[in-house]
């Protein structure tokens, strides 16, 4: 027997496990979001194991609380995070994703450090033994939503904070928006207001007119602030906070001449990256928003303010357990200063769309009393400009998306939207 046939063979998919190891250790232990975690995996990860373990890692975070539920009564004490990413991991292949059980099994085992490994490998036999029995009875939207999240949805939206909770336990479909003339990828549903959706799990750089520019990736809702600000060919427009660039190109597709201002150099290079590949011309200014002074006021301003964006979980489930209710105050100073530096930048007369992707109100209804006194007048929008969605306009005028809205079609983001006249 040679020296190569001698050694131990890695099991099929280990570099998949490993790799959704990583993204949680990197998410829950360091507490870097998702996007960041999957970036930093090894280059030479071939592009078909980075998009299975992203999904095994999504699976885990969208189901955190049910995985650690069904694992409680099987262990006595704390394993260290190590073995316990390796339990996740084989629950979520055994009772969620439908991987066999000898694969799921042997695979966490070799996960797990080997100090631990007879503990991994009998506990989730043991899960394998019971099977999906195990999440009857379990209350999974409670249990996947942290506290102090359930509590603030509940406080804003009652007895619907459950259906909310219920839009995040699966995987959102992909939302594109398509250049004016184009056509739509093959087998893309027409959504009503002028957006497409393709299914869960869609490799978006593998379907037609990608590489050629003709669609870029963008949730339904968050499509619907810039569709509100109307933008008009010639007008000078500002996309504040304006990375990766959707609502710039929405604003440049329809003939604008678009300032786009991005404070973070990363995100602004990648911003000019996506519009060099969708053919859309946008000035790109680094700097901050809340100190940008440009030479004219603007006709019209989007300001897509940074926020918690607990209204993306359903596409970002490391976002529940990254953020902390501090961080929602803090977000809420931000945009306030953001809000009042637009206002100024703005010509009178002129249009300011103000949106968050956060479903805390405080990020949200709580700035339209601070924009009266900036001079912003609220412009109610009309139930004709935001089709099948007249459940979304609040009585104030404003808009409100949830995630569990158009809930048979796959849901949505969650965004608070305004739309203001300067006086």
């Amino acid at each position: 027997m040679n020296e190569a046939s001698s050694r131990p063979r890695r099991p099929p998919g280990l570099p998949t496990r490993r790799a959704a190891r990583d993204v949680l250790d990197a998410v829950l232990e360091a507490h870097r979001p998702l996007e960041e975690a999957l970036e930093a995996l090894p280059a030479r990860l071939e592009a078909r194991d980075r998009a299975a373990a992203h999904r095994i890692a999504a699976t885990v975070l969208r189901r955190l609380g049910s995985i650690d539920a069904v694992l409680e009564p099987f262990l006595r004490r704390e394993p260290p995070p190590p073995a316990r990413h390796a339990l996740r991991i084989g629950v979520a292949e055994l009772l969620l994703l439908g991987t066999p059980s000898h694969a799921a099994v042997a695979s966490a085992v070799d996960l797990a450090p080997r100090a631990f490994a007879g503990l991994v490998n009998a506990v989730l036999r043991k899960v394998a033994a019971e099977g999906e029995a195990l999440l009857e009875g379990l209350d999974a939207a409670r249990l996947d939503t942290p506290p102090w999240l359930w509590s603030a949805w509940h406080a804003a939206y009652g007895p619907a904070v459950r259906s909310i909770a219920e839009a995040h336990c699966g995987p959102a479909p992909l939302d594109i928006s398509v250049k004016p003339g184009a056509t739509a990828p093959e087998g893309a549903e027409a959504l009503p207001g002028g957006s497409y959706r393709l299914p869960a799990g869609t490799r978006v750089m593998e379907l037609p007119g990608f590489t050629e520019g003709t669609f870029w990736v963008q949730d339904a809702a968050a499509a619907l602030p810039a569709r509100l600000l109307a933008p008009r060919a010639g007008e000078r427009i500002a996309d504040l906070c304006a990375a990766p660039g959707g609502k710039t190109a929405q604003l440049a597709a329809a003939g604008a001449q678009v300032t786009a201002v991005e404070r973070d150099a990363k995100r602004a290079e990648r911003l000019r990256d996506n519009l060099a590949r969708l053919h859309l011309p946008a000035e790109i200014i680094t700097v901050d928003a809340a100190q940008f002074r440009p030479a004219a006021p603007f006709d019209a301003i989007l300001l897509d303010a940074p926020c918690t964006a607990t209204g993306t979980i359903r596409r970002h489930p490391d976002v529940a357990w990254l953020k902390r209710a501090r961080d929602v105050a803090t977000a809420a100073a931000l945009q306030s200063r953001l809000l009042q530096a637009a206002a100024g930048m703005l010509a009178p007369g002129g249009r300011l769309v103000f949106a968050t992707c956060s479903l805390q109100a405080e990020e949200g209804e709580a700035h339209l009393r601070e924009a009266a006194a900036l001079g912003l007048k609220l412009d109610p929008v009309r139930p004709e400009e935001v089709p099948g969605l007249p459940e979304a306009i609040l009585p104030s005028g404003a808009v409100r998306t949830r995630p569990d809205y158009w809930a048979a079609r796959g849901g949505m983001d969650g965004f608070f939207i305004a739309r203001f006249v300067k006086g």
